[in-house]
């Protein structure tokens, strides 16, 4: 049988809508028929074909990694935890399970992941095959347009979390979907002072949408000026980098405190030239991000929406799969949050 995918069939910008084989779930895989995916910056750099694409992506490939749908098929070794027609998502990194990190418990930083929609075909088609192990149950509870991006909700939260934020003043830099989430996600584990930085100001507004008071554009503001009525005094306690832009990171350490924390999930484009006696003398500490921690963050992402976090005005564009090609030229002009497509009949 065939389905209609969204591929990467050649080294060049762009995806094309075609027919591929449908999967067959193997022993220990579920089949998932795709209801909503979500468009991710991941996906925006592969469909543009830039710099990170070329060293990463071997076309052809399904791309997508972002998606909610429902069980159509078991593999005959899943004997539990399953059933057809179950709302499904499922974590986009599949892991060894046999080097040290992975035995460890710290899957999310497997030397030999192979990434959904990256290494082999992903979520942008009417059918999915992944592992039962990734497959991840979803609540009745759950809005299924919000499950449809809860992997960079993930992203979002492994970040936000990664460092206790409770009383503490968070710098956030770079207010894409997954910048704009983790300040909400900061604002709701009791930080003092949440600020979030670009140089956009549609993604600043859609921002204070979710109740992110404290925005700034770089470009027209100064970020010390502000600091001064929320009451600091010595800098920021912690730091997010989700901007990937090397004049945020800077201006980040020049306002952190003398044994500040930051946690970067932001890419860079090119090699960095930072003064390391920024890091030194105020005895920083820097953690790098990737991905979510499996499982664990997946449980506080789901506990966190219940408790009433709402990433429903994040969702500003909704597409069927056909119109594809509009979708990624909206995301590719910056002014847009989540940008969802339709797979369901």
């Amino acid at each position: 049988m065939m389905m209609d995918a969204l591929v990467k069939t050649a080294a060049q910008k762009g995806l094309v809508l075609t027919r591929v084989p449908k999967p067959a779930p193997g022993p220990n895989e579920v089949l998932i028929k795709i209801l909503k995916t979500a468009i991710c910056g991941t996906d925006l750099h592969i469909y543009n074909w830039d710099a990170w694409s070329q060293s990463h992506i071997h076309p052809p490939l399904v791309i997508g990694h972002e998606y909610v749908g429902e069980i159509a098929a078991i593999g005959d070794n899943v004997v539990q935890h399953f059933e057809i027609g179950q709302t499904v998502s499922g974590e986009g990194h599949l892991i060894c399970g046999q080097c040290r990190n992975c035995r460890a418990g710290r899957g999310q930083w497997c030397k030999f992941t192979q990434g959904v929609g990256v290494n082999r075909d992903g979520a942008f088609a009417q059918y999915l095959c992944i592992p039962a192990s990734n497959c991840i149950p979803i609540s009745p509870d759950l809005d299924r347009e919000v499950v449809s991006f809860f992997d960079a909700f993930g992203n979002a939260t492994h970040t936000a979390l990664m460092f206790d934020v409770v009383g503490e003043d968070v710098l956030i830099t770079g207010a894409g979907p997954i910048g704009v989430m983790a300040a909400a996600i900061c604002i709701q584990n009791g930080a003092r002072n949440v600020v979030l930085t670009d140089i956009k100001d549609y993604r600043l507004e859609l921002a204070r949408k979710l109740g992110v008071k404290n925005t700034v554009n770089t470009m027209k503001e100064s970020l010390e000026d502000r600091m001064k009525p929320l009451h600091m005094v010595e800098g920021f306690d912690v730091g997010l980098e989700m901007s990937g832009a090397e004049s945020a990171l800077k201006q980040m350490l020049g306002l952190m405190r003398n044994g500040g924390q930051i946690a970067m999930l932001g890419l860079f484009g090119k090699p960095l030239t930072l003064n390391m006696d920024d890091f030194i003398f105020k005895g920083l500490t820097l953690q790098g991000i990737y991905g979510r921690k499996m499982y664990e963050t997946w449980y506080k992402m789901t506990a966190m929406v219940q408790a009433g976090l709402d990433l429903k005005p994040l969702i500003t564009h909704r597409f069927p799969y056909t119109r594809f090609e509009e979708a990624f030229e909206i995301m590719n002009t910056g002014e847009s949050g989540k940008i969802i497509l339709e797979w369901a009949d």
